[in-house]
């Protein structure tokens, strides 16, 4: 543990589960441990789910602009 209590695993750790500079993570506590896992890529998590929704992209340029005039009010 370091100043301002600044955690530094050590490089074998982090590569041997994967981890890389840049790398996103999820820390939590369960219970007296600290878990740190690496965050799922958004894109692949998207494309590997089921799909509860569907849209077309004109629906979804209608949308869009609807948000960008009530931002720009």
């Amino acid at each position: 543990m370091g100043k301002k209590r600044a955690l530094y695993l050590p490089k074998e750790i982090l590569e041997a589960v994967g981890l890389r500079e840049g790398d996103l993570v999820i820390v939590r506590a369960e219970g007296k441990r600290i878990v740190v896992e690496k965050a799922p890529d958004p894109f692949l998590l998207a494309v590997s789910r089921k799909k509860w929704a569907s849209t077309t992209v004109e629906e979804f340029e209608n949308e869009s602009e609807s948000e960008q005039e009530e931002w720009n009010q």
